[in-house]
């Protein structure tokens, strides 16, 4: 099979059975194969949940914590990159290739395996009921009931179209023809509209408060409910002070997990590099960190300016929403056409991030 991995590079696989997995298919790939990979594996749903963060967290810890993850996540896919080929003559393509060569045969293989399991099935429902909302979003948006309220279209609306499990079977079937694609090399244009998406509706989503400006003063306070834009001030009885803390308490480990979810995508980094080639005069990792520095540019310019410049425009009221497209929506006598588009947008990188991060 053209660009068979020879035995020797993996670690206790047979031929036949590297040549039915997409990892080891192909090594043929540019460094700017991995550029695009992980900018559509890294840049994901989490992006969009990245202002609800900064309401929930507030100005300083939300700043903090993006530039102290953007740090680490750099730093840990780092050394991925260069434990791919850490021990000459061979190439850990996979994360239980790793576990096993560190741990041993059998306890490497328990210890990794239910992890990135967790992982994969955790990060691919995400995509799934994403997908099927940015759907529904477009839907809602130009569906003239909606915003004229007859209610004609409204009881259509809400009778057959307002459930999200229609439109993710309707997102979900069409990963029933890209499942096709063999390896990661296949779907290179596809994982290349996917990051460029990723890049165009994350600028929507900050160019629209540029837009619109910044016309009347925002409260940058913590929510005192979860989920809810903060109460009238003044005191508050002390049960209800008390469920405030709560709430509180809650915003704060969800604005975490959202951070923490925004720079995923090290779940493929040993697959991405395992498709470039590589020789003892210029092993992989040199072609990788080149693809993965330039994708973390890219995450810093999608991230960074949706979080702040969005927090600034509309302050705690984003903490009512989970993500800022959402929220925009509410303006979408404003911005309906550039709204939808920006849900098209989503839907094509999270086809492409779904397709590279299984």
């Amino acid at each position: 099979m053209e660009g068979h991995v020879p035995l020797g590079e993996d670690v206790d696989y047979n031929g036949k059975l590297n040549d039915l997995l997409p990892v080891t298919a192909t090594r043929e790939a540019k460094w700017y194969y991995s550029t695009f990979h992980n900018v559509t594996a890294i840049v994901s749903a989490g992006v969009l949940g990245l202002p609800t963060a900064m309401a929930d967290l507030t100005w300083g810890p939300g700043i903090v914590l993006l530039i102290l993850s953007w740090v680490i996540t750099l730093f840990t896919l780092w050394q991925m990159v260069e434990m791919h080929e850490i021990v000459p003559g061979k190439r850990f393509d996979r994360y239980h290739e790793l576990g096993q060569a560190a741990f041993g045969k059998r306890l490497g293989l328990w210890i990794v395996l239910p992890q990135q399991l967790l992982v994969e099935v955790g990060v691919d429902i995400v995509y799934m009921v994403a997908g099927g909302q940015a759907l529904k979003n477009i839907y809602m948006l130009n569906c003239h009931g909606c915003s004229s309220k007859n209610v004609g279209c409204d009881d259509i609306a809400e009778n057959q179209y307002e459930s999200a499990s229609l439109w993710i079977l309707i997102y979900g079937s069409v990963h029933l023809l890209l499942v096709h694609l063999p390896n990661l090399t296949s779907i290179a244009a596809l994982s290349l509209a996917a990051a460029i998406m990723s890049v165009s509706y994350s600028t929507i989503a900050w160019a629209i408060p540029v837009n619109k400006g910044h016309h009347q003063p925002q409260d940058y306070h913590l929510p005192q409910h979860y989920g809810e834009i903060s109460p009238a001030p003044g005191p508050q009885p002390p049960a209800t002070a008390n469920a405030h803390t709560a709430h509180q308490v809650l915003s704060i480990l969800n604005a975490l997990g959202v951070i923490a979810f925004a720079y995923a995508g090290h779940n493929v980094v040993l697959e991405i590099q395992a498709t470039l080639p590589s020789t003892p005069e210029r092993p992989s990792k040199i072609a990788m960190w080149r693809g993965v520095v330039w994708a973390y540019v890219i995450v810093a310019a999608c991230y960074f300016p949706v979080a702040i410049i969005c927090y600034w425009a509309y302050g705690n009221q984003l903490a009512a929403y989970s993500n800022i497209l959402q929220f925009q929506g509410t303006l979408r006598d404003n911005y309906k056409g550039i709204l939808t588009a920006a849900n098209v947008m989503f839907i094509i990188h999270i086809l492409g991030s779904y397709q590279v991060g299984t």
